[in-house]
Parts: C-alpha cells; sequence; structure tokens
C-alpha cells in the first residue's frame, strides 16, 4: 500500500509539473489574452488562461493514468453532473478512485503576471458505497507553484496518508531554467501569538468586504493586549490562492488565515460563487503533514464532497497551540457576525 502511493505521489507531482510547464511557456501571451472570459460555471468564471490547463490535464490523464487504477476526475471547469473518467466511459463499479483537481488556483493573479498561482490535487480512494469521497479521505495530494514569467524558480509540496494514519511530506524546489531540484526544509511558525506576524482574513472581492474588515478588526483587538491596539503589529495578506494560503503557513511567512467567505456572503445576501469551493482546498493533507491546523469553520473535519459547488468556510493556523489559543475567540465572533 505504501509503495502504491507512493507511486501516486510521484504520478500526480508530474502532472502538476506538465501543468506548470505548459503554463509557464505560456506566460507571455499578452494579457488581455489570457484574462478573456472562456466561460462561466455554476462555480466559478473560467478565463482563457484556464482552458489552456484544463485541456492539458484531460489529454496527460489520458495518455499517463495507469489504467489498472480507473479514477473519476472532478475538476474545475467541469460541472458537477458531467462524469469524466480514465479510461473513458469506465462503469461506476469499476471507479477505484476520484481525482479533485483546480488547475490554476490564484487565477486572477497569474493572468495578469502578478503573483504566482497553484495548480492543486488530491486523490482519494472510491468508497464502497455510491457517495462521493470527501477531502478528509485524500490519501495521495500535491501542490506545485506556477510562476509568474519573471520567476525561474518554482516549489511543488507534496503528501501522502499512511494507512497507519502518519504523514509524508515532501517539498523541493526546481530551476526552470536547468531543471535542477533541491529539497526545501518546512517550517510553519512555532509562534503562540499573533503580534509581529502576518494573519489574514480573506476579502478579496468588494462583496461583503466592509463585513469580514469588523470581523477582522474586532478578532484582532480580542487578541491583543489594549496597552498595544495602537501600535500596528499584526499585518495583512491577501493572496487570492487557497493554495497560496496554506503555502504561506507551510513556509512559516502566515500564523493565521481565515476564509469565511461563504458565511458573510449568506449573510449579507451575496451570491456564493466568489468563494471557496473543495477543489481550492484538496490540497489541506499538505499543510497538515507539514503541521499546520487545517479546519473548517464549524469542525475540525474536513467533510466536504468532491464536487466543484459546495462552499466552504475553512481556517488555518501554523501550529496546534496557536489554534487552541485562538480558536475560541473565532467561533464566538463567528456567531455573533454571521450567525
Amino acid at each position: 500500500m505504501n509503495s502504491q502511493l507512493e507511486t501516486f505521489r510521484q504520478r500526480i507531482c508530474q502532472l502538476g509539473a506538465a501543468i506548470r510547464d505548459t503554463l509557464y511557456a505560456q506566460q507571455h501571451t499578452s494579457v488581455e489574452e489570457l484574462s478573456a472570459v472562456a466561460a462561466h460555471t455554476t462555480a466559478d468564471t473560467i478565463y482563457q488562461i484556464d482552458k489552456v490547463s484544463e485541456q492539458l490535464i484531460l489529454k496527460w490523464l489520458g495518455d499517463n493514468w495507469p489504467s489498472e487504477f480507473p479514477v473519476r476526475l472532478v475538476m474545475e471547469g467541469i460541472e458537477d453532473d458531467e462524469r469524466v473518467t480514465f479510461p473513458d466511459k469506465i462503469p461506476d463499479s469499476r471507479i477505484a478512485y476520484q481525482l479533485i483537481v483546480d488547475p490554476i488556483d490564484g487565477t486572477r493573479g497569474i493572468m495578469y503576471d502578478k503573483r504566482p498561482a497553484w495548480a492543486l490535487i488530491g486523490l482519494a480512494p472510491q468508497p464502497a458505497s455510491p457517495s462521493s469521497p470527501n477531502l478528509e479521505d485524500i490519501t495521495v495530494a500535491a501542490m506545485t507553484e506556477l510562476p509568474t514569467s519573471k520567476q525561474y524558480i518554482s516549489e511543488q509540496l507534496s503528501a501522502i496518508l499512511l494507512p497507519d494514519g502518519s504523514t509524508r511530506f515532501h517539498r523541493e524546489a526546481t530551476n526552470l531554467l536547468n531543471g535542477e531540484t533541491r529539497q526545501i526544509p518546512h517550517s510553519p511558525s512555532r509562534s503562540t501569538e499573533l503580534k509581529h506576524g502576518f494573519a489574514s482574513v480573506a476579502k478579496f472581492f468588494p462583496q461583503a468586504k466592509a463585513a469580514l474588515a469588523l470581523f477582522e478588526e474586532e478578532l484582532f483587538a480580542a487578541l491583543t493586549p489594549e496597552s498595544e491596539r495602537a501600535d500596528a503589529l499584526i499585518f495583512d495578506d491577501q493572496y487570492i490562492s487557497t493554495g497560496g494560503q496554506l503555502y504561506e503557513l507551510i513556509a512559516g511567512h502566515d500564523r493565521l488565515v481565515i476564509d469565511i467567505r461563504p458565511l458573510a456572503f449568506s449573510k449579507n445576501g451575496y451570491p456564493q460563487s466568489l468563494t471557496c469551493h473543495p477543489y481550492d482546498l484538496c490540497t489541506a493533507l499538505v499543510a497538515r503533514a507539514a503541521g499546520v491546523v487545517v479546519r473548517l469553520a464549524e469542525s475540525p473535519e474536513l467533510d466536504i464532497p468532491f464536487d466543484t459547488t459546495t462552499t466552504v468556510n475553512w481556517l488555518a493556523y501554523a501550529n496546534q497551540e496557536l489554534a487552541d489559543k485562538i480558536h475560541p475567540v473565532v467561533e464566538r465572533l463567528i456567531q455573533k457576525h454571521f450567525a
């Protein structure tokens, strides 16, 4: 079983690298062409840059996925009622795994060449029952950095969940100019407070920004001694990519990320399309394997189905001690502002 999981890890890392290399070659295409709207789906707006990676994934899986492990693909850009399998047209009874993919998480940043995006891939065994797996069932995951045109180092982080509940974490950097790779040690922050660190509440878009900012301001005030509230001791970073946010926690750059846009949008009467979906959080296993605490707002378990439309309220803390200290305050203020 362990060797099979390692084989799958290597395989989805190869897919992530293929997405990266294809997109990197496209980075000198004009911004206007890459940022053109290609389609609107139930989950999100699909830009032309997304279509490049989607077509590649379908071809790569058709050419490279081992036929002895039939898989169903769940991916941004494929509607939930579509059924895409490799090999093609495999009956449900023969599906062994489900693969959930966000080809480009952080489209809006990378298509304007502002900040790296991430290719996110998670693999889970198909349950014995007809129901779909959920994010908690993922046993192999990989996240691959999709660099800007002026960047020549790309990181890839991956993990497997072993049958005994332990994890194996991998992190390496690839020089895209010469193909050399090197291992990078992971080091999430061990701080037990937010002072002099980055902590963010996702408020990327105009919708409900004021409500989320009010929640954020009250949260940080509650976590800061009154004598220090006049000082700028907690820093904000709006990285418009769930994979990017997880990376910042894994790398030790951030200490807390909260994304409760579905709660805020619902409370304020906005549609839910511009929120986090299951494919955005499909590499939570990687962050957990590095030591980051990733959970839902309402539960420590990621009981979120493999689909493209379920909305997700999630939180991540750099370490368990920080989570134990802060989460009760977060829960109380979520109830106050968004219940």
